[in-house]
């Protein structure tokens, strides 16, 4: 019986508009990239860091910028002649007002959770900006519980964080499911405590051709078409 649903953050209830922001960057250099062809790039690059550097992509933005952009300009086949100092500038995320937004299907898709009487919580890697985060997209006032990182000093997907949640909650693994987009993080963390776990991947099967065995939908709007048998059980 499904009672618990667990969202993990970035890029499973909110995202960040980096694409139109670096569009503009290599068009100084009369260079042209589509949105879409950005998108496909950023994704494939957050996957290929999730798979070889687990936990990077939460770390400073310093940690990891010029490697992760090498791989970005890589699958783009920018020409390695650019400005690679000025390519490689963080986006200008300075002020936090706007900086993250919720999907478009996120709050709808709360709604009907709530209206289904299930219990909503977030386990997430995140900094001290999680609380202002959720808050300024809307989402803090449908979450029950919420556990993140930077709060309990132990990250995904370490069984730990998992735990920690599960005893906030007062719930077992088998009445909960996990949802994020980030395979080793979010799948393999919430199966160490037996927790079934579902990955939210845009692009099918793009960026994470490796994986089987793992139930994948490509927009938090699948989310309740492919849980809704579950819920009924509530």
């Amino acid at each position: 019986m499904l009672k618990y649903v667990w969202f993990d953050l970035g890029y499973t209830l909110v995202y960040v508009n980096r694409e139109e922001k670096y569009q503009q960057k290599p068009q100084r250099y009369g260079v042209n990239i589509s949105i879409e062809e950005l998108k496909q790039g950023f994704h494939v690059t957050d996957k290929y860091f999730m798979r070889e550097f687990p936990g990077l992509l939460s770390k400073k933005y310093e940690l990891y910028a010029a490697s992760y952009y090498k791989a970005l300009h890589e699958y783009l086949n920018l020409d390695s002649e650019l400005d690679f100092k000025q390519l490689t500038k963080p986006a200008d995320e300075s002020s936090p007002k706007g900086r993250w937004i919720a999907f478009e299907d996120t709050i709808p898709t709360l709604q009907k959770l709530r209206e289904q009487g299930v219990s909503i919580g977030l386990i997430s890697n995140w900094n001290h900006t999680a609380r202002e985060v959720l808050k300024e997209t809307g989402i803090f006032k449908y979450l029950d519980h919420i556990v993140i990182s930077s709060e309990v000093d132990v990250e995904k997907p370490n069984e730990q964080i998992f735990n920690i949640a599960l005893d906030e909650a007062g719930v077992t693994t088998e009445e909960c499911l996990y949802i994020g987009d980030n395979y080793y993080d979010d799948a393999i963390g919430s199966s160490k405590v037996g927790m079934k776990s579902i990955i939210i991947n845009p692009y099918n099967q793009l960026g994470i051709e490796e994986l089987k065995n793992v139930q994948v939908i490509s927009n938090i709007k699948d989310l309740y078409p492919a849980i809704q048998s579950k819920l009924l059980l509530v």
